[in-house]
């Protein structure tokens, strides 16, 4: 890919703890993808964008669900959200 002066301003990672995070930008595209809270059990507790974070850290990393950074959110928790979204497409 061609890097212009344009496009070197927009895909920008500086004020991102890790470059595999989410922009502002980037998450206003994902979110409204993301499932509604169930209406019944508890309420949801997680913020969905650190587990979309996360799991864009496993892939751009390659490593294993237990190497993930503890400021992320529980692997096992990712991981549940992972394999949740996966299986409903």
């Amino acid at each position: 890919m061609c890097w212009t002066e344009i496009t070197r301003r927009q895909y920008r990672r500086d004020g991102l703890r890790y470059a595999s995070g989410t922009t502002d930008a980037e998450w206003k595209l994902i979110e409204p993808l993301m499932p509604a809270p169930s209406r019944r059990g508890r309420p949801r507790e997680i913020n969905l964008r650190a587990v979309m974070n996360a799991i864009l850290y496993i892939a751009t990393a390659g490593c294993q669900w237990r190497a993930l950074p503890k400021d992320f959110p529980p692997c096992s928790t990712v991981q549940y959200y992972f394999y949740k979204w996966r299986g409903s497409g």
